[in-house]
């Protein structure tokens, strides 16, 4: 792996349950002032929060809790079917406010990472997900400033077509049913689950539900449908 890690222990994790393994990634920003206080927080047995790594503004990769092990970053939400998303992902914190772009250094980190953990723990584009993705409504991160298209480049993650006159899903395809299928959770709220799909993938777009949001989610759902049958609570 190209990024160099440096190991600062947290202790805030324990054992995967029912003996699952990492089939996610979950991309979160800190929503702190400074790496330095994230990286405390995150090390703070009193705060019960971890991540497995946090990349600083810099590009310094910070590993904080093994891979092995259950780190507490996602909280309660839902992808597909799995419903303790901890137990099924590995977390990486980018030192980020939450309102300014994610350095040059710090995505070029988060890309070695995230190369690396692909490979080798065959993890498929589409399983790396947002933190909003998997709790629309509860939490915003990372958020519309992310380059989620960047990632989708490089097979890193994924991004919809653009969709052209001929690409409009058919009438009997809702945005409820379509984002469902894609995997935004069943117990969800509609609206929360369009704002989380626009904020990763139309950040621009503002209004009402439209064509371009039916036709983005239309081909995420048919093209990357969660699996189910690798799926578990």
């Amino acid at each position: 792996m190209d990024v160099s890690l440096v190991w600062h222990p947290s202790p805030n994790f324990g054992r995967r349950r029912d003996g699952a393994t990492p089939d996610l990634v979950v991309l979160h920003y800190t929503g702190m002032e400074t790496c330095k206080a994230a990286r405390d927080r995150l090390c703070d047995p009193q705060s019960e929060v971890s991540a497995h790594y946090l990349i600083s503004e810099t590009g310094t990769c910070w590993y904080l809790v093994e891979e092995d092990m259950r780190a507490w970053h996602a909280g309660a939400g839902q992808w597909g079917d799995v419903t303790d998303v901890n137990s099924r992902s590995i977390g990486i914190e980018l030192a980020n406010t939450g309102s300014h772009p994610f350095p040059e250094p710090q995505m070029c980190a988060l890309e070695d990472l995230l190369a690396d953990l692909l490979q080798r723990r065959a993890i498929r584009p589409e399983r790396v997900i947002a933190h909003s993705d998997m709790a629309p409504g509860r939490k915003q991160d990372p958020g519309p400033r992310f380059d989620w298209r960047r990632l989708a480049r490089q097979g890193l993650s994924i991004w919809p077509s653009e969709p052209g006159a001929k690409d409009c899903p058919g009438k009997s395809e809702s945005f409820d049913g379509l984002s469902r299928r894609f995997g935004y959770g069943t117990d969800q709220e509609p609206e929360a689950r369009l704002a989380a799909f626009r904020a990763r993938f139309r950040p621009w777009a503002s209004g009402p539900l439209d064509q371009g949001d039916l036709a983005r989610i239309a081909d995420l759902a048919h093209r990357f449908p969660f699996d189910a049958s690798r799926s578990s609570t």
